[in-house]
C-alpha cells in the first residue's frame, strides 16, 4: 500500500476560499512573521507616540501613559472578535468582506466606504507628519511647500514598494519592524539610562494639567494618544489571501500586534516621560516640541540624526502598510462589483500579483489630500480629523455585525474560536468601541467656532452622509452577486401541508 500523501496546505487554502465563493489571484508569499510585521508597522509605536506625545503630555501630564493599558485591553477585545471572523472568512479586504458575510451587502458597503475614506486620510496624515522630521534630519526650515514635497516623496516610495509585489512588501515590512523595534528599544533604553530626570512616581502626578476641572476630563483628552495608537492589527487580515493557512496564523498575528506593538509604544512613551526635564513647561505650552528638544539634548546633533532616520523609516513603513490595507480593500470592493470603477479596481497584475489600479487609488487620493494643504493647512487638518474616528467606526460596524449575527445563531466555525466567551467578549468590545468614539468626538475647544469644536463628529456625518447619498443614487451594492449574509444559519423551508406527497410513480 502506498503511503497517504498529506494535503497541500496551499491547495487547502484555495479550497477553503473556493467554498466561500472566490478564486484568488494573489500569491501566498507572506510568512507569519511578515504578516505580523505588516500589522506592527501599520500600528507603528514610533509614529503613534512621536506624533501625539506633546499633545498628550500637555493635556493630561504623565498619567496619560495609562491610556496605553486601558486602550490596549479594549482593542484586544476587538482583535479577538476579528480573529473569529477572519478565521472563518479569510478573504482579502478585511472589514468589508467580514461585514458582508455577517450582515449583508448594504451594511458591508457602508462599512467599507467609511473604512476606505479613513484609510486614505490616515495615509495622508502619516506622510504629512513625516515632513517636519525630514526637515530636522536634513536641517532645513519646514514650510508648507517643503512639507508637501517631502510627503509626496514618502508616499511615492511606499507606493513603489507596494507595486513590487507581496514578497517585496513582506520583506520591507520585516525590515521596517526590525528597525523600529530595535530603534525604539535602543532610544528608550538610552534615555532611561543616561537622561532620566524622574522616577516612576511621576506617572501619578498630573502637574496641574487638569486646571480647575476634574482630572477625568484631562485624562480623556490625553488618552487620545492611546486611541490613535492601537489600530493596525486588522491589516493582518486585509492580506488574508496572501498568507498560507490564514485561519490559524492571522488571529495569532493580530494578537501579537497588540501585545508587542502596545508594549513597545508604552515603553517609548515611558522613556520620553521620565526623560523630559521640564514637564510644567510642556503643559504651559512653553516647550511645544519636547521630543525634538529631548533627542537633541540626549543624543547630540549626530546621534539625533540617526534616531530621526529610524523615525523616518517608521513613517515609511507605516505608510506602506496602510497602502497595502487600503488597496486590498479597494480591490475587494471592485471584485464584488460594489462601486463605480469596479472594472479597474478588480484588475490584477499577473506579473507582480498586486491590484495596480487599487494601489494607484491608495496613492492618488492621499496625494490630493496632502496637496490640499497648499490651499489651506486648516482644511487638511479638518480632513485628517476623520482618520481615527473613521477607523474606529469601521471597526465597530464589524463588531456590531458580529454581535447581531451571534444573537441570530451564528456559530463561528473557523480555526480560531472563543467558545462560550464569544458573546461576552463581543459585547465588551462593542461597549469599549462606543466609548472610544464618544471620547474622540467630544468637543474640547469651546473658544473655537462651533464647526471647529465639533469637527470630528461633523466629519463623520459628512462621510456617512456622502455614502448614503451614493447608495441612493448609484445602487451598485444591489447588483453584486457575490456571497453575502451567510454567517447566520437559514431555517429549512417548510413544506406546505396541503401539498400531496409525490408518488413513487410520479418520481
Amino acid at each position: 500500500m502506498s503511503p497517504i500523501t498529506p494535503p497541500d496546505p496551499v491547495d487547502s487554502d484555495a479550497a477553503h476560499l473556493a467554498s466561500l465563493g472566490y478564486e484568488s489571484e494573489f500569491k501566498r508569499d507572506m510568512s507569519p512573521w511578515a504578516n505580523f510585521s505588516l500589522g506592527f508597522t501599520y500600528l507603528s509605536p514610533v509614529v503613534g507616540v512621536y506624533s501625539l506625545f506633546a499633545y498628550a503630555l500637555a493635556s493630561g501630564g504623565p498619567p496619560m501613559i495609562w491610556s496605553f493599558v486601558i486602550v490596549g485591553l479594549g482593542q484586544l477585545l476587538v482583535a479577538l472578535v476579528f480573529s473569529e471572523v477572519v478565521a472563518q472568512y479569510p478573504v482579502a479586504g478585511g472589514v468589508y468582506p467580514w461585514a458582508r458575510r455577517l450582515w449583508g451587502r448594504r451594511w458591508a458597503w457602508m462599512t467599507g466606504w467609511v473604512y476606505l475614506i479613513a484609510l486614505m486620510c490616515t495615509i495622508a496624515s502619516v506622510v504629512y507628519g513625516a515632513g517636519p522630521y525630514i526637515a530636522a534630519t536634513f536641517a532645513f526650515t519646514p514650510t508648507v511647500n517643503t512639507t508637501i514635497i517631502c510627503s509626496l516623496a514618502i508616499l511615492a516610495l511606499a507606493t513603489l514598494i507596494n507595486f513590487m509585489g507581496t514578497r517585496v512588501l513582506a520583506a520591507a515590512a520585516v525590515i521596517g519592524f526590525s528597525a523600529e523595534i530595535i530603534g525604539a528599544l535602543a532610544v528608550g533604553g538610552w534615555l532611561l539610562i543616561s537622561h532620566r530626570h524622574h522616577n516612576l512616581g511621576v506617572l501619578f502626578d498630573a502637574f496641574g494639567s487638569q486646571g480647575s476641572h476634574s482630572y477625568l476630563w484631562a485624562f480623556a483628552a490625553a488618552g487620545l494618544i492611546g486611541i490613535y495608537q492601537y489600530y493596525g492589527f486588522e491589516a493582518c487580515g486585509d492580506v488574508a489571501e496572501e498568507v498560507p493557512d490564514p485561519g490559524r496564523l492571522i488571529p495569532k498575528a493580530m494578537r501579537r500586534t497588540i501585545y508587542i506593538g502596545g508594549a513597545a509604544a508604552t515603553f517609548v512613551c515611558l522613556a520620553l516621560v521620565l526623560s523630559v526635564a521640564d514637564i510644567p513647561a510642556v503643559i504651559a505650552g512653553k516647550d511645544v516640541d519636547p521630543v525634538t528638544t529631548l533627542l537633541d539634548s540626549a543624543f547630540g546633533s549626530v546621534g539625533s540624526k540617526i534616531v530621526l532616520g529610524v523615525v523616518l523609516l517608521s513613517f515609511l513603513s507605516c505608510a506602506m502598510s496602510l497602502q497595502a490595507a487600503a488597496s486590498r480593500l479597494a480591490f475587494s470592493y471592485g471584485r464584488d462589483d460594489m462601486i463605480m470603477g469596479s472594472r479597474l479596481l478588480r484588475k490584477f497584475s499577473e506579473a507582480r500579483h498586486v491590484p495596480p489600479y487599487a494601489l494607484l487609488l491608495s496613492a492618488v487620493l492621499p496625494a490630493l489630500i496632502v496637496v490640499g494643504s497648499k490651499v489651506s493647512t486648516d482644511a487638511l487638518a479638518k480632513v485628517i480629523s476623520f482618520a481615527a474616528v473613521g477607523i474606529y467606526l469601521g471597526f465597530q460596524m464589524v463588531v456590531l455585525a458580529a454581535l447581531r449575527a451571534r444573537l441570530k445563531g451564528w456559530q463561528p466555525s473557523g480555526k480560531y474560536r472563543l467558545g462560550k466567551w464569544g458573546l461576552p467578549v463581543n459585547i465588551a468590545a462593542l461597549a469599549y468601541g462606543v466609548l472610544a468614539i464618544v471620547n474622540m468626538c467630544w468637543p474640547r475647544t469651546p473658544d473655537a467656532p462651533w464647526y471647529d469644536d465639533y469637527i470630528v463628529p461633523l466629519s463623520a456625518v459628512v462621510v456617512v452622509g456622502a455614502g448614503l447619498l451614493y447608495m441612493a443614487v448609484h445602487r451598485s451594492y444591489g447588483r453584486s452577486d457575490a456571497p453575502y449574509d451567510d454567517a447566520i444559519p437559514k431555517p429549512a423551508p417548510v413544506q406546505d401541508a396541503t401539498e400531496p406527497e409525490p408518488s413513487k410513480a410520479s418520481t
